[in-house]
């Protein structure tokens, strides 16, 4: 089980090891614990793995937490091509960056759960026709829906 909450604008994604992912909105600085992680390489670190994968001089984390596969998105400016789709396998959980161009990457990735971030994040959830009520935090216990996506609205 992960919990995942907003606390000042940086995202945080704490395992049930206490070990912790770490998103600043305000500068797009992603940390495992205290590693920050800002150059494309495959990582580890508290039992978390990481590959960031550089595209369009953009940097997407793929981290594997528990067998389950999270991505990070903090960029909608670039083009859904085979090579970057292939990095984006089989999703459990997606944050990303709002935008209507946000909602055009992940039709295209289907993650089972979505946390959208960003001042506007409503457009994003609207555009999809979510009216997810806003949470201080959630609690992921690993038991998701194949046939639906499940959106995390948090404050």
């Amino acid at each position: 089980m992960i919990e995942i909450y907003n606390d000042n604008w940086v995202i945080s994604i704490e395992t049930k090891a206490k070990s912790g992912i770490t998103l600043d909105t305000n500068t797009f600085e992603v940390k495992i614990d205290d590693l920050n992680v800002v150059h494309p390489w495959e990582y580890e670190k508290s039992g978390i793995l990481l590959e960031v994968k550089e595209y369009n001089n953009i940097l997407f984390y793929s981290f594997t937490i528990e067998s389950n596969h999270l991505v990070i998105i903090t960029n909608d400016k670039f083009e859904m091509k085979e090579e970057i789709l292939s990095f984006f396998w089989d999703v459990d959980i997606l944050v990303i960056v709002w935008s209507k161009e946000s909602a055009k990457i992940f039709e295209n990735i289907e993650a089972r759960l979505v946390v959208p971030f960003w001042e506007g994040k409503s457009i994003f959830l609207n555009t999809l026709w979510q009216h997810t009520e806003e949470v201080d935090s959630y609690k992921v216990k690993w038991e998701f829906s194949l046939d639906s996506t499940e959106f995390v609205n948090l404050k």
